[in-house]
């Protein structure tokens, strides 16, 4: 597997939404494929935290891209995103669900069991996903994916923005949230 570059991150955050599908999160030993996932796009987004500006939590969005933004939700579940885009544009890619490759146990089915099931908490908060122990990458023969798109989950309190259909999924994966 070849790790993603810093550039896959620095581009339009719905590019990098579709194009994570299919690729693997490996944290030490821990590796899944990630089937589900949801764009976030910036301050103008009223679904995402960066929405509401810059506060000690959503610092990280406003950071360089290819940096973790971990944060704990119902005080009992973490979720992941990948931040995109230029510094200062809060941007980020929730990763809503894998399908186990190696060493994952738990269920993967929704943002706060991947991170429990992959060993993820706060301490990931403002990660470099280039480093040596949680990263991205290609998997060695990438497969040819049929995507669906649909609404986010969980965000009616965003008007309009709840509707725009910025969730994406691998068609008929078994490991997707809810279809």
């Amino acid at each position: 597997m070849q790790k993603l570059p810093r550039s896959f991150y620095d581009r339009d955050t719905i590019v990098v939404a579709k194009e994570l599908l299919g690729k693997c999160l490996v944290h030490s030993e821990r590796v899944g494929r990630i089937v589900e996932v949801e764009a976030y796009l910036g301050r103008h987004d009223l679904a995402a935290h960066s929405a509401k500006g810059l506060t000690e939590r959503t610092k990280p969005m406003f950071g360089p891209p290819g940096h973790a933004y971990v944060y704990l939700i119902y005080g009992r579940y973490y979720c992941m995103n990948v931040v995109t885009e230029r510094e200062g544009h809060p941007s980020a890619v929730l990763l809503r669900a894998i399908e186990p490759v190696k060493n994952v146990q738990g269920r993967t089915q929704g943002p706060g069991l991947l991170c429990q099931a992959m060993g993820i908490d706060k301490r990931l908060n403002t990660h470099d996903l280039l480093s040596d122990d949680i990263y991205i990458a290609a998997p060695s023969r990438p497969e040819p994916l049929k995507i669906v798109k649909r609404p986010r989950v969980g965000v009616d309190y965003a008007g309009h923005w709840a509707k725009r259909r910025l969730r994406f999924y691998i068609q008929g994966n078994p490991f997707v949230s809810r279809a």
